[in-house]
């Protein structure tokens, strides 16, 4: 049987591929399951998106794995979710590794717990010399949180006469974000049907494709992901011009 890959013109990929990862709780519950169920299967399509996404030659791609708002929801399950994610970085970080993966992250991650940090910087720190794709958790991360925080630091700046008022410009505001070492996103997924951004990468996506589709995370697998990128492959990029 024939492949959505075979249809994607490997000389034309996004840079820089963000992924709003939607519809775990609902896959559950259509299951007849618990929420926490939903996001230990999504953890599988993690980890098959960014291996379809480092074969084929993307060079960044982004997860939003826990927004800020994420904190409100009920204790157990942030608790369980921050498991998963110690689990999972545990168990994949020598297989990033063998893949020339490098793991980077962006958001509050001081809000983290303790031992979920520590996993974290450790598997940044034994990857950060791969230089295939860039993987980039956005943990405890909001646009909005980003943008004050950002906003924050260039006031301080003016201030303390760094910088004067009239240097303000889009790149540097730019430099100021998480993301300063980051491309922008060329393409944005969103799964599970939502037809909406949720406070995610505002700044960044100015001039991204956006593609939404109604299949649930855990069940977003190579195909679907290759389809994402025939129909960003078909469009036409004017950049307002």
């Amino acid at each position: 049987m024939s492949s959505n890959k075979e249809k994607i013109d490997l000389d034309h990929l996004p840079e820089h591929i963000a992924i709003i990862m939607d519809g775990n709780g609902r896959w559950a519950k259509e299951k007849g399951q618990a929420r926490v169920f939903g996001h230990k299967h999504g953890v599988d399509s993690v980890r098959a998106i960014t291996e379809a996404a480092a074969r084929i030659g993307i060079r960044y791609l982004t997860l939003y794995a826990f927004s800020t708002e994420n904190w409100g929801r009920p204790a157990e399950e942030v608790s369980a979710l921050m498991e998963i994610l110690v689990d999972a970085i545990e168990r994949e970080t020598p297989t990033l590794h063998k893949n020339n993966v490098r793991l980077l992250t962006i958001g509050d991650i001081d809000r983290l717990p303790t031992h979920t940090q520590k996993k974290l910087r450790d598997c940044i720190a034994q990857t950060a010399s791969n230089t295939g794709l860039s993987l980039v958790l956005a943990l405890s991360y909001s646009s909005r949180w980003e943008i004050g925080n950002a906003t924050k630091k260039i006031a301080i700046d003016v201030k303390d006469g760094k910088i004067n008022p009239e240097d303000i410009t889009d790149d540097l505001i730019s430099s100021y974000m998480t993301t300063r070492n980051i491309p922008d996103p060329d393409l944005l997924i969103r799964t599970s049907g939502e037809i909406r951004i949720s406070n995610f990468l505002l700044w960044q996506i100015a001039y991204c494709e956006l593609y939404f589709t109604d299949i649930h995370w855990p069940d977003f697998r190579e195909e679907e992901f290759y389809k994402a990128l025939i129909s960003y492959q078909s469009r036409n990029r004017r950049f307002g011009k």
